[in-house]
């Protein structure tokens, strides 16, 4: 009998699976994407997190984005995240008028910080006072919408020749036209003493409070060989980290591999950028590039950042969707058993009871073959320490909202915690019915169970005679059980 409902579960033909992939697709909304059309379109692709950059424009541009967004995945009926990225500790050019500036090869440009001055070809007014100071003759400079990387034409590479007064004198070493408002400028291999947070990222405590946001997750991005080099105190400080590849490929030769491993270790998401830049105006990505994209699942990166390819890409939607193909098929081939162990192995003995009890749910769902893995949580962390051990199928988060109080009112958590869950590989939050404080446990348990089956079997996830594990928390036991889906 048991071999022939598992022949049946085999026979048994899957929908089209509501999921592109388990790597998570972080989308740039920008002049391209932040229309409610193009947006219903980049969530149906695969986006899970909308990234909105505040280093340009301002919180009232990006708040008719954020009310667009929302307009959007209410009409797809689709969960989302966002994603707030902050100025930092970043030197900029100001181009006023907007009018695109042309740049030619072996040409002689004025950086200057007077940002009176009318930016052109000959003059280029930055927000960094004290840039003559801290450069000499030799040094490189890049300037860019999005900084060089050796094939595009949107920014450029400088070699300081002499510092006159504030100004520094540069010889421009590529041609280049820069377009837009704001150009990010990066000098390699120096040290700007800009202080970590600007003012304006400051002002975005306005912004945050105005969405009644509570208790929002931090992800560290590292761009600099100062940021590698502590790479280990932010990790431990960090909720996450962005492995911002773009910059660090200007300082160094092609990152190491370990900062993904050291984020894999410590159970927390690393999402890598610049993967598919060639998309930002063609329709499909080198070969290069979609091994970058493989290689980058195989190394254990939880999410795909994209950042010109769909903020000014021509083909927003074809990019998001085209890179959740190439993560699903290196998904396929990817070695979870050398993942789970080198985990296994890092975390040592004696576990905790909360690592022993996840792991022991992952490694039944490998042997048991199970098609999902549900999990019932308040807060997002079960989940989360699920995730940590890479399983290869997907983590479906019974996220159960908590009825709280502040005197003044009451309020139901659990929305904010199921939506930070979408930036962690392989887990699919479901907002469940908000818990009676007066109703037994085992009623939660049954109702997010069903829920949690129907959306599997909504999404293509789960079928007649597929298995299934459960993980929760009954009082102050951890319990892991196998089920087998009915028809």
């Amino acid at each position: 009998m048991e071999e022939s409902l598992r022949l049946a579960s085999v026979l048994t033909p899957s929908k089209q699976c509501f999921f592109p992939s388990l790597t998570k697709i972080v989308g740039t909304l920008g002049p391209n994407t932040r229309s409610i059309e193009v947006i219903e379109e980049c969530l149906k692709a695969g986006m899970s997190v909308a990234r909105f950059d505040f280093s340009w424009l301002d919180s009232n541009y990006h708040q008719e984005t954020l009310d667009n967004l929302k307009v959007a995945a209410k009409n797809v009926k689709k969960l989302y995240s966002v994603m707030l990225d902050t100025l930092g500790p970043e030197i900029q050019v100001h181009n006023k008028t907007g009018n695109p500036i042309d740049l030619k090869a072996d040409d002689h440009v004025i950086l200057t910080p007077d940002l009176s001055k009318e930016p052109s070809a000959m003059v280029l007014p930055v927000s960094y006072a004290g840039l003559a100071e801290v450069v000499k003759k030799g040094d490189t400079i890049f300037i860019g919408q999005y900084l060089f990387t050796g094939s595009e034409t949107t920014s450029v590479w400088l070699e300081v020749l002499e510092t006159n007064g504030a100004d520094v004198v540069c010889l421009v070493k590529n041609s280049a036209a820069l377009a837009g408002f704001i150009f990010t400028m990066q000098v390699s291999q120096v040290h700007i003493n800009l202080p970590t947070l600007s003012d304006f990222d400051k002002q975005l405590r306005d912004f945050l409070q105005n969405q009644n946001l509570s208790h929002p997750l931090i992800y560290a991005k590292v761009e600099s060989v100062e940021g590698l080099t502590h790479f280990d105190e932010i990790l431990e400080e960090a909720d996450g980290i962005i492995l911002s590849r773009g910059n660090l490929g200007i300082d160094l030769p092609p990152e190491k591999k370990s900062a993904v491993h050291k984020c894999n270790m410590a159970g927390k998401p690393a999402i890598v950028t610049r993967v598919v830049d060639s998309m930002t105006g063609n329709l499909r990505p080198t070969r290069a590039e979609a091994t970058d994209v493989a290689n980058a699942v195989l190394d254990g990166t939880d999410g795909i950042l994209l950042g010109a390819e769909t903020l000014r890409g021509l083909y927003p939607v074809e990019t998001i969707r085209t890179v959740g193909r190439i993560c699903a098929e290196a998904e396929v081939v990817s070695n979870q058993s050398f993942h789970f162990k080198r985990i296994i192995k890092h975390v040592g003995e004696p576990m905790s009871h909360e690592e022993s009890v996840a792991s022991s749910a992952v490694r039944a769902a490998t042997k048991v073959k199970a098609a999902v893995i549900v999990v019932f949580t308040s807060t997002g962390r079960a989940a989360r320490l699920i995730a940590k051990y890479r399983p290869s199928m997907p983590v479906l988060a019974v996220v159960i909202p908590t009825l709280m109080t502040n005197s003044l009112k009451w309020t139901f958590s659990g929305s904010t915690q199921a939506r930070q869950c979408l930036a962690v590989r392989g887990v699919y939050p479901i907002l469940a019915t908000p818990a009676r404080l007066d109703g037994p446990a085992i009623s939660t348990e049954e109702s997010g169970l069903a829920l949690a089956l129907e959306h599997g079997k909504n999404a293509g996830l789960v079928k007649p005679h597929d298995r299934i594990v459960v993980f929760e928390k009954i009082g102050d036991s951890s319990v892991v059980k196998i089920v087998e889906v009915d028809n």
